[in-house]
């Protein structure tokens, strides 16, 4: 036993407290908080919140209403606190957004071209060349007739011969007289049903395209007003019913007309896609013979009555 507990003059040992946590230099001894009073249904003072939890609505430093963080929100949106430099920046966002709805606008109406395959701008450029060269060439014989007219001692005379032949041109187109000329014949067979309106429709668009005169297709002559129909699994031309092989007779400059069929894309090539079988040949000498009644028209008149 140490000599501080050793009992003296026969008195009990002194109890003494145990020592005291030694403080660092500069720190402060703690402190003992007061009890607080806790509100019921709390967690005890002496456990933290989580870190990041919203405080409770309606109660604040001061005792006052607090707001939560979607009323903060709403008061920093709304009233609108705008500034002339935000006007600004809006209004030139305006015009650039409207500019770029004008050009895509004004891009995807020319753009019909711009997705048209290779094969499809090659036959629309041949339409196109055929197409010119024809005009020019319809504008040749029409200065021709003028000149002639001009020129000729009996012009009344001149005047009738034109007409004849002007009359026997507008009948091979209308289907009322005979036509013979070079051209060329189209045969198809067709077992699997690919043959149906729409494509004989687009073989005709083709050849006339190509230049074609005069046509007629299984004994019907084909003219402006032609339409055809599917009825039964079979083909009607202006109401009368054809039956295959289909056969074409085309009267028509024939360096034409046959690279107008056979061109990628055409309809020769979508026919044997189909596992139908075409046959274009051409030929110096086409008859067209088959010919249509002439209908007067209900309501059109010629305007020089």
């Amino acid at each position: 036993m140490s000599d501080e507990n050793r009992p003296e003059d026969g008195l009990p040992p002194k109890r003494e407290l145990p020592p005291e946590r030694p403080v660092s230099s500069g720190q402060e001894p703690p402190r003992q908080e007061p009890p607080s009073r806790e509100s019921p249904g709390r967690e005890p003072s002496g456990q933290e919140s989580p870190v990041g939890a919203a405080p409770e609505a309606g109660k604040g430093d001061g005792g006052g209403a607090k707001l939560t963080g979607r009323q903060r929100l709403a008061q920093a949106v709304w009233p609108p606190r705008v500034t002339r430099a935000q006007l600004i920046v809006a209004l030139l966002l305006f015009v650039l957004g409207l500019g770029l709805a004008i050009q895509v606008r004004s891009t995807s109406e020319n753009s019909a071209l711009r997705g048209a395959r290779r094969e499809d701008l090659v036959r629309i450029l041949d339409e196109l060349d055929n197409r010119t060269k024809r005009l020019e060439e319809e504008k040749r014989k029409l200065d021709g007739q003028r000149t002639e007219l001009e020129t000729s001692s009996d012009q009344a005379e001149e005047a009738r011969k034109q007409t004849r032949e002007k009359e026997a041109q507008l009948g091979v187109l209308a289907g009322t007289v005979a036509a013979e000329g070079p051209g060329i014949h189209m045969k198809i067979n067709d077992r699997t049903g690919a043959a149906d309106a729409d494509t004989l429709l687009d073989a005709v668009q083709e050849l006339r395209a190509a230049g074609a005169e005069a046509m007629e297709i299984n004994g019907v002559r084909v003219v402006a007003s032609t339409h055809f129909t599917d009825s039964g699994g079979r083909v009607s031309v202006d109401g009368h019913r054809i039956e295959q092989p289909y056969r074409f007779e085309v009267i028509g400059k024939p360096a034409d007309l046959e690279p107008a069929l056979n061109i990628p894309g055409g309809v020769v090539q979508t026919l044997k896609n189909k596992q139908a079988t075409v046959e274009v040949t051409r030929s110096g000498k086409i008859t067209v013979d088959a010919l249509r009644q002439v209908k007067r028209p209900d309501y059109a008149r010629s305007s020089s009555q």
